[in-house]
């Protein structure tokens, strides 16, 4: 059963807008899409070293419904699904760069190890890159 869409009551914008990140994969999935544009749920998910299948799928469900991600289904056969970010999944992602370049600037500080993921595109440094 999927669950109603968020509407509040929230306390402040922040509150808001973590509601529709919340989770582990949501960022990486918005990051996913900025950096490759539209991918499919396969390159998707070896694009994130980690995930499920099960955890992928609810997890790009809740952003469409929260209009972040944009699911193009291809009448072929085998059915082709490609997902791409919004307008809103762009602009949160601009608003996550801050949040990124702080990530990256701390895994440097503390010497954090990073993930190798096979096709990845370089991020440029304002997304956290």
């Amino acid at each position: 059963m999927a669950k109603a869409p968020r509407r509040g009551p929230y306390i402040c914008g922040i509150d808001a807008a973590l509601d529709v990140v919340s989770g582990k994969w949501k960022g990486l999935i918005l990051w996913e899409l900025q950096a490759h544009g539209v991918r499919r749920f396969a390159e998707l998910r070896r694009g994130l070293p980690g995930v499920s299948e099960k955890m992928l799928t609810q997890h790009l469900r809740e952003m469409e419904e929260d209009g972040l991600v944009h699911r193009e289904v291809y009448a072929e056969v085998p059915p082709r699904v490609e997902y791409s970010l919004t307008e809103d999944g762009r602009t949160l992602n601009e608003a996550l760069s801050s949040l990124g370049a702080w990530g990256t600037d701390r895994m440097r500080r503390e010497g954090l190890r990073t993930v190798e993921v096979a096709g990845t595109v370089e991020v440029p440094a304002s997304m956290g890159g």
